[in-house]
């Protein structure tokens, strides 16, 4: 989010508090991670990955069918971002092996939450297997 909060969700402006600031060490990439020539990045702004970015935009143009989710606060961003995966028609794989949360009990109900219908959850070597090991 921007330094001024402008960008910020509610609760952010009204605390006063950012979370990841635009430009700051926080919002760097962590050590081993770098885009490479040819991937593309998506700066994610709200709880959802779909909320004011150029997600959808990219996968319309890419021609993407069928996304695979992993993230941290299972039970927030990641739910956020399946279920408008999902509202959009995508087929929605999460990877289990590739989300987490601090709370366990909202994980295992938004885990139990996915499946059948909303997305299917595997393990990142069936996911491996289902996109020809890439």
């Amino acid at each position: 989010m921007k330094a001024d909060l402008s960008d910020a969700p509610l609760g952010n402006k009204k605390s006063g508090k950012g979370m990841v600031v635009e430009g700051t060490e926080g919002s760097k990439l962590m050590d081993g991670l770098e885009v490479l020539d040819g991937e593309y990045e998506v700066i994610k702004r709200r709880y959802s990955g779909f909320f004011k970015t150029n997600l959808e935009s990219l996968l319309v143009q890419l021609g993407v069918d069928t996304i695979v989710v992993c993230g941290i606060n299972t039970h927030a961003c990641v739910r956020m971002t399946v279920i408008d995966a999902y509202q959009r028609d995508y087929e929605v794989i999460v990877s289990k092996d590739g989300v987490a949360s601090n709370d366990d009990e909202h994980h295992r109900i938004t885990m139990k939450y996915f499946e059948p219908t909303i997305a299917g959850v595997l393990s990142n070597e069936e996911v491996i297997k289902m996109v020809g090991g890439l």
